[in-house]
């Protein structure tokens, strides 16, 4: 399966940015570590457009193959819209070299007041007009 195998749908935003995989991320072996997997899907949301101020409550990533120094890879983040108060993204890791899918994996963001950090139970005034814009209400 190729980056390009997968179009985003109407109901997904989509996004891909390549990434460099940096020296410090890898082993004596020139493998990278798995905990840097996650630090690609923030990545990911960054690209995506991502500039709101949400913590992550869950994110899950399946390996497939090793990514090594000096490779790059695409991860290709997808907008999953729900009603509730939250941001959900799925990613897809590629090398970029050769194509292979080397992770997948998920995230769940909330929102919290920013002045007592509290749990919002409903979408943001800011998010429900990016949802209406991009057409996902």
């Amino acid at each position: 399966m190729t980056p390009d195998s997968q179009l985003p749908t109407p109901d997904s935003l989509h996004d891909r940015a390549e990434i460099l995989v940096r020296f410090n991320e890898a082993d004596p072996l020139g493998i990278v570590w798995h905990g840097h997997y996650i630090r690609y899907f923030e990545d990911g949301r960054e690209s995506f457009g991502n500039k709101y101020i949400v913590p992550i409550v869950s994110i899950q990533c399946d390996y497939k193959r090793s990514v090594r120094f000096g490779e790059k890879v695409i991860v290709e983040t997808n907008f999953i819209p729900c009603e509730a108060a939250k941001l959900k993204f799925h990613y897809r890791l590629f090398n970029s070299g050769t194509g292979e899918l080397v992770a997948t994996g998920s995230s769940v963001q909330v929102f919290l007041d920013r002045e007592n950090s509290a749990l919002q139970l409903t979408n943001p005034p800011f998010f429900e007009a990016w949802k209406k814009k991009h057409g996902l209400m």
